[in-house]
């Protein structure tokens, strides 16, 4: 990774959220000549600014994606983004979904186009499994979002920027997920909530999420979607282990309250399209490379990635498939 950093500029779009601030603070163990957080919040820029105990090459933008003028200066000199802005709540996002539009993709487009007009080498989008066959607001912006960072590979003209996807499932601990939440309601009342226990998602911790960005950086050739291949869980289950964990001696009650707008039983990491590519798989994780001669009417040579197998198929991958409580709990 310091081979991919080193003497480079780096900007983190949400660089003060759960993933994009560990982002920054991986990134800078890794000599970059400069790390640029653009985000809204100034009191996080300030609290993640007395958290890394003020480096000299951090630098905070005040920003919002959905300025072009305001990227436009801030991409400026930059080698790599990591774009991890994002409207993320399913509920706020099926209540608001214009303002989703205008974060997940007209942002993203944003981001795309002033990467673009800055010669900007990589750009990777953090998105979510939540837009493989998409059920609610969050899930089809994503979704959009992915479909305009994989085209922009060949949409962008002569511009010699790749762009590529990571795609995440529920980060256990990052903010507003569900394990905080439950710490949370523990302290306050003594019981948690659960939607519905029969509920499945698949689940990553923010180390694993940190580290699937820091390594689609290393491996990025062109227009590639990067998924880890992570274990599932029930949500009753989920409650249970997280209740065994941290509160073994005290009678913490579950509550279902009924499932949320726009949630849906279970989840999926691949689809049709990721299928209708060319596959490459090892232990941790999959790459789905999109079909270059349907997207521009041109062969290009295949790309081949070190410790990676190319398979010819890959079936339904579902959360309701890959339960794992023991590797959930080693997440938790």
């Amino acid at each position: 990774m310091e081979d991919q950093f080193k003497g480079k500029v780096v900007l983190v779009t949400g660089g003060t959220g759960s993933i994009g601030s560990k982002l920054v603070e991986h990134i800078l163990t890794f000599n970059p000549r400069q790390v640029r957080v653009l985000s809204r919040d100034e009191g996080r820029q300030y609290e993640l600014l007395e958290r890394l105990r003020y480096p000299e090459n951090l630098r905070l933008l005040i920003g919002d994606i959905r300025e072009r003028e305001r990227l436009e200066y801030a991409f400026k000199g930059v080698d790599i983004i990591l774009h991890a802005a994002a409207m993320k709540q399913v509920p706020l996002c099926e209540y608001n979904p214009f303002e989703a539009v205008k974060t997940n993709i007209l942002g993203s487009q944003n981001v795309i186009d002033a990467a673009i007009k800055n010669n900007v080498k990589k750009v990777i989008a953090i998105s979510t499994d939540k837009a493989v066959y998409p059920a609610n607001v969050m899930g089809a912006s994503k979704l959009m979002m992915e479909k305009l960072f994989i085209n922009a590979n060949w949409t962008g003209g002569k511009s010699t920027t790749k762009f590529s996807c990571v795609r995440f499932g529920n980060v256990t601990w990052a903010r507003g997920s569900v394990l905080p939440t439950w710490k949370q309601q523990i302290e306050k009342e003594g019981s948690i909530n659960v939607t519905n226990p029969d509920m499945t998602r698949f689940m990553m911790s923010i180390d694993q999420a940190v580290r699937l960005v820091l390594k689609a950086v290393d491996l990025i050739q062109i227009g590639e979607v990067f998924v880890l291949k992570m274990p599932s869980v029930a949500i009753g289950d989920l409650a249970t282990m997280f209740i065994k964990k941290y509160h073994p001696n005290s009678a913490v009650k579950i509550n279902n309250t009924g499932g949320r707008a726009g949630d849906r039983m279970h989840e999926e990491l691949v689809d049709d399209n990721d299928r209708s590519g060319f596959i490459f798989e090892n232990n941790e994780m999959y790459i789905f490379v999109p079909n270059f001669l349907e997207l521009t009417g041109f062969m290009y040579e295949l790309p081949s990635y070190l410790g990676f197998a190319q398979i010819s198929e890959l079936g339904i991958v579902s959360s309701d498939k890959h339960i794992d409580p023991e590797k959930i709990n080693n997440i938790i």
